[in-house]
């Protein structure tokens, strides 16, 4: 299991307190300090649908050019945008063998962890 993110974003940060609370020790990997792999976003993009894993609320996003954005039409399209800004990848991702969350939300980690 591990937890992908940036550390200074707020909802990482949620996400790894949380966890912290309830005694889950992830290994967390940073986009920006550790990479990210094509062959990991199509992993991911396998699990969940590619449009749920783009952040289009976040500054990354509303600072591409409107070409950029309109680009972005396909999983392959999302992936490429992902490699080279890894920061408008949703956040944070929790990824076990047989699940991927995306996002923080309390009640799906619980059920996650089946607490």
């Amino acid at each position: 299991m591990k937890l992908y993110g940036i550390p200074n974003c707020s909802t990482v940060k949620k996400a790894r307190t949380w966890l912290a609370e309830h005694g889950h020790i992830i290994p967390f990997h940073d986009f920006r300090k550790d990479g990210i792999s094509g062959t990991l976003l199509e992993r991911w993009i396998a699990r969940v649908n590619w449009q749920d894993l783009l952040n289009r609320k976040g500054t990354t996003w509303r600072q591409l050019g409107e070409d950029e954005k309109a680009a972005v039409t396909s999983a392959n399209a999302a992936i490429a945008l992902m490699l080279k800004n890894p920061s408008v990848i949703k956040r944070p991702v929790l990824e076990s063998e047989n699940r991927l969350l995306v996002g923080f939300d309390e009640q799906h980690y619980l059920s996650f962890f089946d607490e």
